[in-house]
């Protein structure tokens, strides 16, 4: 097995602890995240809708609509939504004529 020279030892040794500080860090700042969610719920917000709002916050509009308008074939697809307003209208026709 090969060793590593006394440098390379002393860069790895200074990165893996800045890397162990950052985790630190980390799990310090998930930790007042998650104090700021029971905060809002102790307020009477919806943490669920909260976190969704926080989440597409970070996304452009573009970025939204885009995925919005894939949700709603998918949903469409499943069967989860009601006609589009075409596939509406022409339904109605088709009732009109029908009479």
């Amino acid at each position: 097995m090969t060793t590593l020279q006394a440098s390379a030892q002393a860069q790895l040794r200074q990165l893996v602890e800045q890397i162990e500080r950052l985790e630190e860090e980390k799990k310090a700042l998930a930790g007042d995240i998650r104090d700021k969610y029971l905060e809002a719920k102790g307020i009477g917000f919806d943490v669920k809708v909260l976190r969704q709002v926080v989440r597409l916050r970070k996304k452009s509009t573009t970025e939204r609509q885009e995925e919005d308008a894939v949700l709603e074939v998918y949903l469409h697809a499943l069967g989860m939504l009601g006609p589009s307003d075409s596939e509406h209208d022409a339904m109605v026709d088709q009732m009109i004529a029908a009479e």
